[in-house]
């Protein structure tokens, strides 16, 4: 299992969050075969986009322009770990394991802060998004080899899921910043600012 923060760069995170939701949207606009994939987070599912939205830019007290708004995680199993959870669970089963996970990583990402009144998910103002597939960019080097053009699939399995976390908790109150490493001496800093240990 990969797990990752995007930093500010990959996710464009210093004003609204409507070009990531959009962005995440790309297989519910493109793939009209299969069911759409709603977003969800540890207390609700089939979450519209907008709602995500609205949310997340509206969670900013007291954040200057150019202070990040939210935060991406991309929770990535490997090819063998998906067949292997296909294998137990079934082609449905495995996308309901994978969204059960993605609440518990969450958990585990409110722990990391070791700030009082941030212990779960609950703490958090986040929404998932779960992806069947990834797409070649104009990076990849089969892209520049001419082998395969922007915006072809991958190949093989490559479900995987996608967390936009505000940079502010659920109260709307707390600065949560997994870019914070600080681990100065100063151990009372220290814990006022949030510590997180990617």
């Amino acid at each position: 299992m990969f797990i990752n923060i995007s930093d500010s760069k990959e996710a464009a995170n210093k004003g609204s969050s409507g070009g990531l939701v959009h962005y995440l949207e790309k297989e519910n606009r493109f793939d009209k075969k299969n069911e759409p994939e709603h977003c969800f987070n540890g207390r609700q599912v089939n979450i519209d986009p907008y709602y995500v939205m609205k949310t997340i830019d509206h969670n900013i007290a007291k954040l200057g322009k150019a202070d990040s708004k939210f935060f991406l995680v991309n929770i990535s199993p490997s090819q063998k770990e998906i067949a292997f959870l296909k294998q137990q669970y079934g082609d449905n089963g495995v996308k309901d394991q994978l969204k059960g996970f993605a609440v518990r990583v969450m958990n585990a990402y409110a722990q990391n802060f070791k700030r009082e009144g941030i212990n779960c998910h609950e703490d958090l103002m986040w929404f998932a998004k779960l992806e069947n597939y990834r797409y070649y960019t104009y990076n990849d080097p089969e892209v520049k080899q001419g082998l395969k053009k922007r915006s072809d699939r991958k190949e093989g399995e490559q479900m995987h899921v996608q967390v936009i976390v505000s940079r502010k908790d659920a109260t709307n109150t707390i600065k949560l910043s997994p870019m914070n490493t600080s681990r100065g001496k100063n151990e009372e800093h220290s814990k006022k600012m949030g510590q997180f240990d990617r």
